[in-house]
């Protein structure tokens, strides 16, 4: 999977947006104004952060070379991925989906209740 694809999956869940607060060259995917997504534009390999659950970020970072401790992230319950051709676009698309659900499920009830299903 290439950084455009799943730039283009996370737009595609429910309330996504893209924003830039921290300048034009880190892209930010939030619901209802929660994070769920970073990416960096500098370099040539492209990267994103992901939140995950913390003994599942750390098994990542077992398994996959690709996989990384979040980059300027709380590294607990980050991680940035590397695309770097050698990550399932499955895989990608699950731990997109994993942060979002982290994130939505963490928001107050009353504001969760404003996100649309995800429809899974």
């Amino acid at each position: 999977m290439e950084l455009q694809d799943a730039i283009e999956y996370s737009l595609s869940l429910p309330a996504a947006e893209e924003t830039t607060p921290f300048g034009p060259d880190v892209l930010v995917y939030k619901v209802a104004g929660k994070m769920f997504a970073t990416v960096g534009l500098e370099g040539e390999e492209g990267r994103m952060n992901l939140k995950c659950d913390p003994e599942r970020a750390l098994e990542l970072r077992d398994e996959w070379e690709a996989i990384l401790p979040g980059y300027h992230m709380n590294k607990k319950h980050w991680n940035t991925l590397r695309f770097d051709g050698t990550l399932p676009g499955k895989l990608v698309r699950e731990l997109i989906e994993h942060s979002y659900d982290l994130v939505v499920a963490g928001m107050p009830k009353k504001l969760r209740e404003t996100v649309p299903t995800r429809g899974c």
